[in-house]
């Protein structure tokens, strides 16, 4: 068995036990010599003290993660007699959403587009470099090679968070959703803060679109959890948010006014009115065979976040005040609530994601 301990300079190992055991609730593992205790093993909150007056003298630095603020103290930085700074911090704050500022962004799926390496062999392309102050995220994630993905149970802390299967497919389980399943090209799931999942496997080439709120959000493992767990609960409340698994090759499409079919995902109803996506493709009453010029208005959306992503085909991006901007697959954009804006020369053959928060149009 192997153990870690962190080392703490001790000159009054009495003064130390008093603050240590008696005030912040570690209890004493060993303890030595008996007749004049000069060094002692501490253990609480997951981590291993020991106090010696033969440690290195540099003041250490302790944090502690409570969900009973209250008994410890409360929250705030305490110092020992030794000098180590104790940080006693809330062990489950609430999600802090950074002030919005909504700007335009166009991101361009060019040869030489940025990509880096993250998490379980996965490579990364942002999509919203300026973060819109930080509150939303905006990856175009991609599993290059075919087989088992090397990901553990875990679940984040999030206020919203979607999944677009854009090409391949992966096999997923969630938390109290059953048995893994497939989710293929066109497929989408809505993750529900802190609900428990797992990646297990992947076609080679497999890209997914990815959007979450806020930009920087925790990421924990779960080793405790099995997946596929005992229950299946699809109704479970994960948050104010139900798990939802959009798929595209049993979705109803919805001509509208602004010449677009549509297939909702049903992430209106999944959030409480937080969040709806959506696929558009161009309408069959609009499409003739040839590219589509419509003139229509320049209309904006009122909305905390709205996001686009060019699946297939092409468009035109017009903005009020602007010149026209080309999109092809791959380029993506979002937009302010205060910018008229308007797609047109659309492909017959143009598909596109597109994300709204809150889910109103």
């Amino acid at each position: 068995m192997t153990t870690a301990e962190a080392l703490i300079a001790c000159d009054d190992i009495n003064e130390a036990l008093a603050f240590y055991v008696d005030r912040l609730g570690f209890r004493v593992d060993s303890i030595f010599p008996a007749e004049a205790p000069s060094v002692a093993v501490l253990r609480g909150y997951g981590l291993r003290l020991r106090l010696d007056p033969a440690a290195p003298r540099s003041p250490a630095a302790i944090r502690i993660s409570s969900t009973d603020l209250h008994a410890m103290g409360g929250e705030g930085r305490i110092v020992a007699p030794d000098g180590t700074t104790i940080d006693i911090v809330d062990a489950d704050p609430p999600i802090v959403l950074p002030p919005l500022q909504q700007s335009f962004v166009l991101e361009r799926a060019s040869d030489d587009a940025s990509w880096t390496a993250g998490r379980a062999g996965m490579r990364y392309r942002d999509l919203i470099p300026d973060r819109q102050g930080g509150r939303f995220i905006g990856s175009h994630i991609c599993i290059p090679t075919a087989g088992p993905v090397s990901d553990y149970v875990h679940f984040h802390k999030i206020r919203f968070q979607m999944i677009y299967c854009y090409k391949g497919w992966t096999r997923l389980v969630y938390e109290d959703q059953g048995e893994p399943f497939i989710m293929k090209a066109g497929d989408c799931v809505l993750q529900p803060p802190r609900i428990r999942h797992r990646v297990l496997e992947s076609s080679a080439g497999l890209e997914v679109i990815e959007i979450g709120c806020p930009a920087l959000h925790e990421t924990f493992a779960d080793p405790e959890t099995d997946l596929p767990t005992m229950d299946v609960r699809p109704e479970r409340d994960f948050g104010g948010q139900r798990f939802a698994f959009h798929r595209a090759e049993t979705a109803t499409w919805h001509s509208s006014a602004d010449g677009f079919a549509r297939r909702r995902f049903g992430f209106r109803e999944a959030t409480d009115g937080l969040a709806e996506a959506s696929v558009l493709r161009t309408s069959p009453q609009s499409s003739t065979g040839a590219s589509v010029a419509l003139h229509v208005a320049l209309q904006s959306v009122d909305a905390e976040f709205y996001f686009m992503f060019v699946l297939a085909g092409h468009a035109t991006l017009l903005r009020s005040e602007h010149g026209g901007e080309a999109l092809a697959p791959g380029d993506s954009f979002v937009m302010p609530s205060n910018q008229k804006f308007a797609l047109t020369e659309r492909s017959p053959d143009v598909e596109l994601l597109e994300v709204i928060l809150p889910a109103h149009r």
